[in-house]
């Protein structure tokens, strides 16, 4: 049987997450599963709720699933379950029950940890610009390292982040 190699890019708002996953999935000949909470708030109200952080985390579980009956051998997420658990506890202090096990049960193979080294660029479904923004780096870097999960941190600016990024797959796919 064929092993999908799966990578979810991850980290703050603003910092070309959507761009690294589509250049990477380009550039690999995968696919990618864009950012799911831009499609949700196009249809709902931006002042989100719990259960709107619910909807789009099942989501996300969806897409996974969806993943296995792909042709590609690489699959890349723009965001994942460790971005949703964060942001369940920045906006609620809690989370779902069912969140811990699903993160375990559903592995990525790596990791981009997008640096916030670059510039935020506000738009409407943006809110954590500034220190936050580093504040919610440092959650996801933490994240991360407590579960001893494989990443790679993604910085630069422009052409030489995508070329950073493009090195860290290349270097799990000959490990």
């Amino acid at each position: 049987m064929r092993k999908i190699i799966r990578i979810a890019i991850t980290g703050p708002e603003s910092t070309a997450k959507s761009t690294l996953a589509e250049a990477l999935a380009h550039y690999f000949d995968g696919i990618f599963y864009p950012e799911y909470a831009r499609e949700y708030f196009q249809d709902h109200s931006t002042q989100y709720t719990y259960n709107d952080l619910e909807e789009i985390t099942k989501k996300q579980i969806e897409q996974y699933h969806e993943s296995a009956n792909s042709a590609a051998k690489l699959v890349f997420f723009d965001t994942w379950l460790i971005i949703t658990k964060v942001w369940f506890q920045w906006a609620y202090q809690t989370e779902p029950d069912w969140l811990e096990e699903k993160i375990a049960d559903l592995p990525i193979d790596l990791y981009l940890l997008c640096v916030p080294d670059i510039a935020w660029e506000p738009d409407p479904l943006r809110e954590h610009g500034g220190e936050e923004r580093l504040q919610l780096f440092d959650a996801y870097k933490s994240e991360l390292q407590q579960r001893k999960l494989k990443f790679v941190e993604i910085n630069g600016i422009g052409e030489q982040r995508v070329q950073n990024a493009i090195k860290a797959v290349k270097s799990l796919l000959h490990s």
